[in-house]
């Protein structure tokens, strides 16, 4: 049994018992409702899901076969029903909840291919179903969700099947079918032991090629690593040594970071479909949680992952500084929480679960625990003071854990770090976060110093380590500051986490001298007045409202912001020994008695609270004895109203003073916290607590009223209800007689240290029941009697009687709450009221029973009296109409009140600090548990809440359960008074009574249908008030009656009819509302039941298409209606339209109508409406019949009827005379240029500029998943796709194919006169037509293009409009596009449209002609498949590559970028080919093409041109220096030579840039470092136009990562680069290194790296000063890299030589051979070294800082690179200098004084 469960009120716990055998029954209900033959009684099953959550929540004790009954029960049904997503999303989130919770107990086979049918049908096809969008994504991410928790269960041979079925997704990389493949890996591939055989070296080394062939795109990187986490952590076969250098270059590359002085993010990521990554998560953060996963489960004892760890650290731990934070620090933040996470989760299994020997010679040692921990360190302590909240606030938790895992490095830290925070006083905001980490830590602490373990030979400081706690026990007090919340806040936690992890504090002289009794005395003294002082400076944080209830106060920052206060005041008032409680109470009491302090009520209340719950008995007499005292005497001379008398009679004008006013609410609502847990000691106060309560409600002041209330609901809670006491005084611990109190778990049963609860007496009960006859039953017969008589004449003072009468009933019920008896359910079948003593579900009761049920069932019949007569006579009066409102939903929603309390509750437990949690492994005490420790006091309070939770649940599904059962008659009176109560004329009335009747509704559906019948005949009435509308609108938005219209026909038809009716309202504010349930009518539908189209019911089906044929006429009158009326019709139209189409014996006929009407629509003169057209369209068009490939012949004879019937409506509204002209028309009216830029809108369905949010949630459909078009990456410009609508360009593709060669006949003329338009909006809808019918591939398209597309195309490519060229590039795009899956099915045309486009153009031909036509080409080619291509296509890519290297210097700069751009496409289809070809050559016709092709000669050619272009260039740019051949070069008087050599790098920039940017680089990366050398070179020449393409390209290349062996090229490139002759390339060169180094940091070999440091080195001599300068940052910067030896070696050699200078130059004896420059570098080696180390202090830096000082007296440039190095470090040490100038001798400090007037730093 569950610790909660074991730990319940003793009444209760015993019957959790009976759940077990009460979830049996619930199963077998489920099981007997469902039946697999007839799907629709899974709506019949789903009553049930809540009721299965019940025991999840309730964390029963149930069988294992029952749970496994359930789940497969539950698989069965969720696959069985098909195009019912609400029902499968109410399904599959319970099977995820009951996997997660007993999945390990079970023993299933799940299979997955079900699953996938299921997704693909659901969320792939392009014609989906007409569910609303937030269905639709719940039905995803739940199904998503339930994948994930199955895939333990996929039987043996599932992951090769998964794998066999996507492998084929990923074959181009280039298309959105590789997107969607990693997708659909990640999410269905399992890694458990069943399928452990897929995993093999080769297959993973499969995966990381797969990773590596998409670089730079954030979506990919996710799904693949996500994929490799999983397999790292499961796939202990494998040796993951040999991946070690990939896997973590890139998980390092992963993190956008600014390397240098480079932007922080890749420029130009590869974007992924916007639909693709709604479906597949795929967060914008980079993936922390699978990289920290993957590095986690990587260590392994004699691995070297720790040694790539620790350099994966040293590379990221500068950007985890306060100085260096960023967009990227949110990323950062994550992988550090991450990584404990996991490591914790990995050591928690490995303590507990490890069983066989091979896999504990996995698991990690002592050895690789610390060495992790180290290096975690690293980034704890660079983040630790970090300006960003929750990085600080990971910092502090990822050390509470850690140090229960190696406290010896963790713990000595904590101090280290508190005490420096202490001394340093530049950084106040440091002190807050100390105290906080040390607050987390404080149990480790306290294990550390007093328990024997093994971990203490480590530690050798107990007594410094308590020192800490003293220490900041003491400073703690100075923390108290009412200015400064966080930092009160913190002390707060530190003081109850140090007080939770003892037994009792001031009992035990051999403890610790700071918590021995006397110097505890002291410390409580000053606790206490800090503490006082504190209070009586609070300032509310928000004004107290007037209002239905008083709100209890105006909480301060102690109460509002976090649980600390009130925890802080229950552990130290609780853990206190008896005389040192005693001397807490005299001074509690003194302050709470002499002090009014109104702006902390809640506080005051709260520090009383506290006390008498530690100690009743005495408390009483100290603290409420003297409160009821005051009011009694306050109150006893004071005016009052005598209403608790029969014989009432009013006082004229009774007022109480301000002050006495204020003071009496004050102490009363002290009074009413402090009394909440104080129990049997208030019945020695009985008389005065009923004297007190009456005068409060006769006081003549609603505020004195309310806090009587609050005395009286907290009085009656304390006598009924059940909660823990001595929640806080613990036996002695079993940890040998400690001073430490053991923490438990809430997963291990306990029955050693049981609760106490409070279980009322007889005497309290007597009380409760006394209490109840004055303020319930007597207040109610007296309200009743006056109501009915109307003995209220007196209408000065009525007000105040009803008033104070009904909040003296309502505190009544909220105090007894559930205490008081249900009302009797009556019997369906008879509406006999009936006894359910047999009902049972799960055990909850929030006390002992008050009253009876008799008792609750005449209160409802009064209030229903009274609310009648306060709805006739007061209706004008708010406060009284929501108190009513109140009382009803306290007496008819039976638990409601609880779990409204429990929610609260809840939410601060949120809050849950990890001061008061220990790990699950604790290496401390070498003792390890199954979930996290807490201490005892909390998980009592963690038991309470269960058991609130319970009580408002145990019989709140009774009527879901047994269908015998009714409400009771004595409800159904109370829920009509609310839905008037919804409809009154004040707003807020109307929201309270609603969310009253949206909980009825949950409990007992049956009442919403009678609901929605009144509402809709609300909307359709021209005579209904505005308010009624309203509130109306408000009801019939609710979930609850939504989703009832999906299974009720009535409620459905009478919705609609009266929606489409309510346009006669003109109040604005109806209209609004009337939109808006609308929209999300729209948003939530779920589809109809079939019951709806049944033909075996005439009525219904009648019914359906009488209200279709009403629906149709209203959508056509756009006369006079509104149109946004008109739009609503048209919508409800296409809702049954294709909720219709689903059902199996549909009327095609009517969906044919539909179709027409809906194109017809098209022509509509409201814009609106000509957009819902193309949605629907786009859903209802099949466009099957006149297919080329169509296999007519085979479907059956009615089918084939059906079809013509389609065809017959569809064309004769497409024969209709001008029907394309005025479509096109309309439609061109859709795109909306604007004037500045010439680009349109951006939207999905053209969803242009004119609509507002309302119009497009309206008009927005979500058919368009995956299949949306275009299905490759956009990457440039010229690819269009803006102006260009694909779901437009799809209408004409659907219709040509419904309808035949009639449309291209009726098209032609309309799209040659718009394609000629002047109008560019005319020219985009031409564009999506044209693209349309080329892509329709019906029969009859051959010879329309041979007749007159062909010669249309022509036109485009030679035509002089420039504007809307990406429109015309988009339709060619969209003609060529691939079909099928994986785009691999060639379209009808495309050979033809690509020999039209490779035609020679007219000599004439302009540059904007020919730019345009390889811009065309280049679009067409971006569609091909390179895997699948035949031999035609060969051809014409080897005869296009020809003409392209052929006019690689054209003279037209825009001409050679379209040439780049296309050469880059063309060439990576042509490697991807190969590629393909090489892996399986029997797929490819073995042909002289393919092997011509695989001699490549092109890409030797492009790089030799290149490189002898750029040596020409540089050579040239030496000459150009001068103006006068500048200016000769200007006027073109240069040869030619020079000129082509300028153009042709020109062409190969935008190759590269273009590769880069596209993703194809990863095959052409031979290519690509061949130009390397080019691009670092021509970065500065006299061409701006050529140095600006190399700049931009550079910025591409250098978030390239190369693996090898393309590696080994790019290094002696790069070398090569470093000697060159120009200065500026040997910088340029540097400035690559930098970041290559970075990025390839695991990849690169020991020796490779000893060049480039000697070859950097080197340049530390350059003749230019500037290399030389960059050089310094260079070197700097790698030594912040992890490579320890380099660097070592580097600094060694750095101070070697500096001293032998510094030597000479003091001897006088430096000769003339040393130049300056060889000194400079010198310096500047040694300033490298002391940058190297911004904020930490090695034992080397000072004397390295100091010697580099003493040069600070030569002359320039050594003199200013001594200046800014001494300074850089002077400002990043200031911060800890106090500190870190111990590290100094004397002398050095003088030095170091000398170099600046800033000596107060080094003083």
């Amino acid at each position: 049994m569950h610790l909660y469960n074991a730990w319940l009120p003793p009444p209760v716990a015993e019957e959790t018992r009976r759940e077990s055998e009460s979830f049996a029954a619930v199963v077998r209900s489920v099981k007997k409702a469902w039946l697999p033959e007839d799907p629709e009684s899974v709506y019949s099953t789903l009553k049930w899901i809540s009721v299965l959550d019940l025991f999840i929540k309730a964390k029963s004790e149930v069988s294992v076969e029952d749970v496994q009954e359930i789940v497969e029960s539950g698989v069965e049904i969720f696959n069985a029903s098909q195009n019912k997503l609400y029902a499968q999303v109410r399904w599959g989130g319970m099977l995820v909840k009951l996997l997660k919770k007993h999945g390990k107990k079970l023993s299933l086979r799940v299979y997955w291919r079900p699953f996938y049918n299921i997704l693909m049908r659901t969320h792939f096809k392009r014609n989906t179903g007409p569910e609303g969008w937030r269905l639709r994504q719940q039905h995803f991410e739940t199904l998503k969700s339930l994948i994930c928790s199955c895939r333990k269960f996929f039987p043996a041979g599932s992951a090769s099947e998964i794998w066999a079925e996507f492998r084929p997704f990923m074959e181009n990389p280039w298309h959105n079918s590789s997107f969607e493949g990693s997708g659909f890996l990640r999410l269905f591939l399992p890694t458990n032991l069943e399928n452990e055989n897929f995993y093999t070296s080769d297959q993973i080394r499969e995966f990381v090629e797969l990773w590596n062939s998409i670089p730079n795109c954030q979506f990919w990187d996710i799904q693949w690593a996500s994929i490799l986490a999983r397999c790292v952590k499961n796939c202990k076969s494998i040796d993951w040594e040999c991946f070690l250098p990939a896997l973590f270059t890139r998980c390092l590359n992963m993190f956008e970071v600014p390397v240098s002085t480079g932007n922080g993010s890749y420029p130009f990521p590869l974007e992924v479909p916007r639909n693709t990554k709604f479906l597949f998560s795929s967060k914008t953060v980079t993936p922390a949680k699978a990289i920290a996963k993957s590095i986690v489960y990587l260590l392994k004892p004699g691995s070297l992952a720790q040694d790539y760890f620790d350099r994966f650290v040293c590379l990221l731990e500068q950007y985890y500084h306060p100085s260096n934070g960023g967009r990227w620090t949110y990323s950062l933040e994550r992988l550090l929480r991450y990584l404990v996470i996991n490591f914790q989760k990995r050591l928690q299994d490995e303590q507990l679960y490890m069983k066989d020997d091979r896999q504990k010679n996995l698991s990690l040692g002592k050895s690789e625990r610390s060495s992790f921990v180290k290096t975690i360190l690293k980034l704890i302590d660079r983040g630790q003071y970090s300006k960003t909240e929750t990085l600080s606030e990971t910092v502090a938790v990822s050390t509470s854990v850690l140090a229960y895992v190696e406290p010896s490095l963790v713990l000595p830290f904590i101090a280290s770090r508190f005490q420096l925070a202490l001394e340093t006083m530049t950084a106040t905001h440091q002190l807050k976060t100390a105290v906080t980490s040390v607050g987390y830590v404080g149990r480790a602490l306290f294990l550390a110093s007093l328990l024997d373990s093994p971990q203490k030979e480590g530690l050798h400081m107990d007594e410094p380590f308590m020192d800490v706690l003293a220490i900041s026990l003491s400073n703690a007090l100075l923390g108290m500051d009412a200015n400064d919340p966080p930092k009160t806040l913190a002390t707060m936690q530190l003081i109850g986490s140090i007080f939770s992890n003892l037994i009792v504090v001031g009992d035990n002289e051999d403890g610790p001298f700071f918590l021995q009794s006397i110097a505890l005395s002291e410390w409580l003294d000053e606790f206490f007045c800090r503490l006082f002082s504190l209070l009586q400076h609070l300032e509310p944080t928000s004004v107290m409202n007037e209002g239905a209830q008083t709100s209890l106060t105006s909480e301060t920052f102690l109460v509002e912001d976090s649980p600390y206060y009130f925890c802080m005041l229950e552990v130290l008032l609780g853990k206190l020994s008896k005389p040192l409680f005693n001397q807490a109470l005299k001074k509690i009491s003194k302050f709470v008695n002499t002090n009014i302090l109104p702006g902390a009520t809640s506080e005051v209340g709260l520090l009383c609270c506290a006390c008498l719950h530690s100690n009743p008995e005495d408390s009483v007499v100290s603290l409420i004895k003297p409160l009821l005292q005051t009011v009694t005497s306050s109150l006893q001379g004071a005016p009052t109203y005598d209403f608790c008398r029969s014989d009432t009679s009013f006082s004229t004008k009774a007022t109480l003073s301000p002050a006495l006013e204020t003071a009496v609410e004050y102490h009363l609502k002290v009074l009413s916290i402090a009394i909440n847990y104080a129990g049997p000691p208030l019945l020695h106060y009985k008389n005065e607590l009923k004297e007190a309560i009456d005068y409060a409600f006769q006081a003549p002041s609603w505020k004195v009223n309310g806090a009587g209330d609050h005395v009286l609901r907290s009085l009656l809670g304390s006598l009924v209800l059940y909660y823990p006491i001595e929640q806080y005084k613990l036996l002695p611990s079993l940890l040998g007689g400690s001073i430490l109190e053991e923490w438990g778990c809430s997963k291990t049963e306990n029955h050693d240290y049981l609760p106490k609860w409070h279980i009322p007496g007889k005497e309290e009960l007597l009380f409760a029941n006394e209490l109840l006859e004055t303020h319930f039953h007597s207040a109610l017969n007296d309200l009743l009697e006056k109501c009915e008589t109307k003995t209220l004449v007196d209408a000065g003072n009525e007000k105040e009687y009803l008033k104070v009468t009904l909040l003296r009933v309502y505190s009544s019920l909220q105090g007894v709450m559930s205490c008081l008896p249900e009302m009797r359910p009556s019997l369906r079948s008879t509406g006999i009221t009936g006894q359910d003593q047999k009902f049972f579900l799960i055990a909850g009761a929030v006390g002992s029973p008050v009253g009876s049920s008799e008792l609750r069932e005449k209160a409802a019949q009064q209030i229903h009296v009274v609310c009648r007569y306060l709805l006739k006579e007061r209706s004008d009066d708010s406060i009284l109409l929501i108190l009513i409102i109140r009382i009803i939903h306290a007496l008819a929603n039976y638990g409601s009140l609880e779990y409204e309390d429990w929610v609260n509750h809840v939410q601060t437990w949120k809050l849950e600090s990890a001061s008061i949690i220990e790990p699950p492994c604790n290496f401390i005490t070498s003792s390890h548990a199954r979930g996290k420790r807490r201490p005892r006091w909390a998980l009592i309070d963690k038991a309470y809440i269960h058991n609130i939770w319970r009580s408002s649940q145990s019989s709140y599904h009774k009527f879901r359960a047994d269908t015998n059962l009714s409400l009771s008659v004595h409800v159904f009176p109370l829920m009509d008074d609310l839905v008037e109560l919804s409809l009154h004329n004040y707003e807020t009335v109307r929201s309270h009574a609603a969310r009253s009747l949206a909980k009825m509704f949950k409990r007992w559906p049956p009442f919403v249908a009678k609901s929605v019948l009144i509402m809709s005949q609300h909307l359709s009435n021209p005579k209904t008030p505005e308010h009624v509308v309203l509130g109306s609108c408000a009801i019939l938005s609710m979930k609850t009656v939504l989703r009832h219209m999906t299974t009720d026909a009535t409620s459905l038809s009478s919705f609609v009819r009266g929606l489409l009716a309510s346009s006669h309202h003109e109040s604005l504010k109806a209209q609004k509302a009337i939109t808006e349930l609308f929209v999300k009518f729209n948003i939530h539908f779920s589809g109809i039941s079939r019951s709806f189209f049944n033909s075996d019911n005439l009525g219904d089906a009648a019914g359906f298409e009488d209200l279709i044929s009403e629906i149709t006429s209203l959508s056509f009158n756009t006369i006079s209606m509104h149109w946004r009326y008109n739009l609503m019709a048209n919508r409800v139209l296409l809702l049954l339209t294709l909720s219709y189409r689903n059902y199996s014996n549909s009327s095609e006929k009517l969906l044919s109508e539909a179709t027409g009407h809906f194109l017809q629509n098209l022509r509509s003169q409201l814009p609106q409406s000509r957009m819902l057209a193309i949605s629907a369209l786009n859903s209802l068009l099949q466009g099957d019949p006149h297919k080329v490939n169509n296999q007519e012949s085979r479907l059956p004879s009615n089918l084939r009827e059906n079809m013509n019937s389609s065809v017959r409506i569809l064309g004769e509204i497409v024969g209709e005379e001008n029907f394309f002209n005025d479509t096109l028309n309309c439609l061109s009216n859709v795109h909306i240029i604007s004037d500045s830029d010439s680009s349109a809108s951006k939207g999905n369905h053209g969803a242009a500029s004119f609509q507002s949010v309302t119009d497009k949630a309206i008009t927005f459909f979500y058919f368009d998943f995956s299949a949306s078009w275009p299905r490759t990456p956009n990457w440039i410009s010229s690819f269009g796709g803006d102006t260009f609508y694909s779901s437009f360009a799809r209408i004409f593709k659907r219709l040509a194919q419904e309808c035949g060669t009639p449309v291209l006949h009726a098209i032609q003329r309309a799209l040659g006169e718009f394609s000629a338009s002047k109008e560019r909006a005319k020219q985009c809808v031409a564009a999506e037509a044209l693209a349309g019918v080329l892509h329709s591939d019906i029969v009859g398209l051959s010879e329309a293009w041979d007749s007159w597309m062909m010669s249309q195309l022509e036109k485009l490519i030679i035509a002089p409009a420039v504007e809307s060229v990406p429109e015309w590039a988009a339709c060619i795009r969209y003609a060529i596009t691939g079909k099928g899956k994986y785009g691999t099915r060639v379209p009808l045309l495309r050979q033809k449209i690509l020999d039209c486009l490779a035609r020679d153009l007219p000599q004439t031909a302009t540059s904007n002609v020919v730019a345009r036509r390889y811009s065309f080409l280049s679009v067409a080619l971006a569609e091909i498949s390179p895997q699948k291509m035949h031999s035609v296509e060969l051809e014409f890519l080897d005869k296009l590559q020809k003409e392209l290297l052929n006019n690689m210097s054209h003279s037209s700069a825009q001409v050679r970028e379209a040439i780049g751009v296309t050469l880059s496409i063309l060439s990576s289809n042509l490697r991807l080919f190969i590629t393909h070809t090489s892996k399986d050559p029997k797929s490819v016709e073995d042909s002289v093409m393919t092997k011509s092709l695989q001699t490549e000669g092109w890409a030797k050619t492009l790089t030799e041109r290149a490189l002898e272009s750029a040596i020409n260039i540089q050579n040239s740019s030496q000459f150009e220096s001068m103006e006068f051949s500048s200016h000769l070069y200007r006027n073109g008087f240069t040869n030619t030579e020079a000129k082509t050599d300028i153009r042709r790098m020109e062409m190969l920039f935008h190759f590269i840039i273009s590769s880069l940017k596209s993703g194809r680089s990863s095959f052409l990366l031979d290519v690509i470092v061949g130009l390397l050398h080019s691009v670092i070179s021509l970065q500065e020449t006299s061409h701006k136009d050529l140095s600006t393409l190399a700049k931009a390209a550079f910025e591409l290349l250098k978030w390239s990562i190369l693996p090898r062996p393309f590696l080994e090229s790019a290094v002696s490139v790069i070398l090569c680069s470093v000697n060159d002759s120009n200065w500026r390339a040997r910088s340029a060169s540097l400035s690559y290194l930098r970041i290559f180094m970075y990025r390839h940091t695991f990849l690169l070999s020991h020796s490779e790296k000893v060049q480039i440091w000697n070859s950097i080195e080197n340049l530390l001599a350059d003749n230019q000063v500037e290399v030389r300068e960059h050089a310094a940052g260079v070197l700097a910067s790698l030594m912040k890299g992890g490579d320890e030896e380099l660097s070592r070696v580097f600094r060694d050699r750095a101070y070697s030589e500096a001293q032998s200078i510094h030597s000479k130059r003091k001897q006088r004896k430096l000769g003339s051979g040393q130049s300056i420059a060889s000194i400079h570098g010198a310096i500047l080696a040694l300033a490298a070294s002391v940058l190297s180390s911004p904020y930490d202090m090695p034992s080397w830096l000072p004397d390295h800082v100091t010697l580099l000082a003493r040069f600070i007296t030569e002359h320039t440039p050594i003199k200013s690179t001594v200046t800014k190095a001494v300074a850089e470090f002077r400002r990043t040490h200031a911060d800890t200098w106090n500190i870190q100038k111990d590290s100094f001798t004397e002398e050095q400090l003088e030095v170091l004084a000398d170099t600046s007037s800033s000596s107060s730093y080094f003083a």
